[in-house]
């Protein structure tokens, strides 16, 4: 009997230890199921206004950005929302996906300013060295993402935020050659591509002393230390008042 109660007793601690890593775990998968809401709905948006392009049989590349010219001016807060076709929208829904959930997920704190930021600001470069044409697409965003999260995690000198580095590189580091004209097929926006990498490497430094930081190694010893001081006051204060009350005595 004496065994057969250990082992139920063995069960019953390890159902407990599971208990208790579900319970922790569970905190971070509803984070990460949060933070995937945005992109989801945004990737929503961009299919529904290519749906109903289509459907209605109209043409949204106006709302593009054309450089240096009134009527593209307002495509630098549109411009990302309009693709040529859908094989354009599928390129681009990936890598727009993973690279917001990345942003939202490990830079929570500053992810809304720095992707508005990201936003506007490729729309605006593209507007300032674009050739005349009709830029259109998410792409520039895609690239201002990628080069934050490279050079972001880069210059915090975090451990998880450097693999996020390293992994945006193994995946996406070949965009760098849509950046350069030579490269870049033509009918394809490298003024595009390189506005987005602009404006994600200077959030990048802009935002270096804003979000996660590198925890401070001797933070826990320094707290210890106060604890440990803070503890002899006590004693000291104590014993001078107990030596008042035996001097009253």
């Amino acid at each position: 009997d004496q065994p057969v109660n250990e082992e139920i007793l063995q069960g019953a601690k390890n159902r407990v230890k599971n208990l208790k890593k579900y319970a922790n775990m569970r905190p971070e998968i509803r984070q990460i199921l949060l933070t995937m809401v945005l992109p989801l709905f945004l990737i929503f948006i961009l299919y529904m206004i290519k749906v109903l392009e289509i459907g209605m049989d109209w043409d949204f590349t106006s709302l593009g950005v054309y450089p240096l010219s009134k009527k593209g001016m307002f495509g630098i807060f549109t411009h990302p929302l309009i693709h040529s076709s859908f094989k354009h929208l599928l390129t681009n829904t990936l890598p727009l996906f993973f690279l917001s959930w990345c942003l939202f997920y490990f830079y929570r704190s500053i992810a809304p300013s720095i992707f508005l930021i990201i936003w506007i600001g490729c729309g605006a470069i593209t507007f300032l060295i674009g050739k005349p044409a009709w830029h259109i697409g998410a792409s520039g965003i895609i690239y201002g993402l990628a080069f934050f999260l490279f050079f972001s995690g880069l210059l915090r000198k975090y451990i998880p935020l450097i693999a996020i580095s390293l992994l945006v590189t193994f995946l996406y580091g070949g965009l760098i050659w849509n950046m350069l004209p030579y490269f870049t097929p033509s009918g394809i926006s490298w003024e595009g591509h390189l506005s987005g990498a602009i404006i994600g490497t200077i959030c990048a430094f802009s935002f270096m002393g804003y979000g996660p930081q590198k925890p401070d190694p001797f933070a826990n010893e320094q707290e210890e230390e106060s604890v440990s001081a803070t503890d002899e006051t006590d004693n000291i204060e104590t014993d001078k008042e107990e030596e008042h009350e035996i001097d009253a005595e």
